[in-house]
């Protein structure tokens, strides 16, 4: 029944070949994210739930907080 009823929807095989192209952009977005992002704003971010307010900008470069 259900294979019928999506049968008869006109340009429905386009939605598989969406969902696919924005799926694939999104990763290959987020992979080059990571291959291009400082190591250091890394190293910063994982420190935040570590530190208090006051010692996280006490250590850190004035053009980092940006």
């Amino acid at each position: 029944m259900y294979k019928n009823v999506l049968q008869s929807i006109a340009g429905i095989e386009l939605y598989p070949l969406i969902s696919f192209f924005i799926f694939f952009l999104f990763f290959l977005g987020l992979l080059l994210y990571v291959v291009v992002v400082n190591r250091q704003h890394i190293s910063t971010m994982s420190q935040l739930p570590l530190h208090d307010d006051d010692t996280l900008q006490a250590h850190a470069e004035p053009d980092a907080l940006c």
